[in-house]
């Protein structure tokens, strides 16, 4: 059964360089690999992706690190979907409403 503390969500952040013509495409590779893997992005640099179990975390971690460019730095956060529920949003100055789980999967 998935419940809110099955389910995992994955927040990919990172700074890379982008200052030679070959990092800003490596740069774009690695959001495209991160967009390919079914991340979608929450803010520039950071992107995220709700997984079913542990191990799917696991899996999606060892797929990202198979898409890391040569140099920036990279993070991978993962927590609970309860936790997930609790962030508190902004935008401009308005507060924004909690974060629910999607309704529905999408299949693949």
């Amino acid at each position: 059964m998935l419940t809110g503390y099955r389910l995992m969500w994955m927040v990919v952040m990172f700074d890379l360089p982008v200052v030679l013509k070959a990092e800003r495409k490596a740069a774009t590779e690695f959001r495209n690999a991160l967009l390919d893997l079914g991340f979608e992005m929450s803010q520039f640099s950071v992107y995220m992706r709700m997984c079913t179990s542990p191990v799917q975390v696991d899996t999606y971690c060892k797929r990202v690190e198979e898409a890391l460019p040569q140099g920036g730095k990279v993070n991978i956060l993962q927590f609970t979907d309860k936790q997930y529920e609790r962030i508190i949003s902004f935008h401009g100055q308005a507060r924004q409403p909690a974060n629910k789980t999607p309704d529905q999967f999408d299949l693949f």
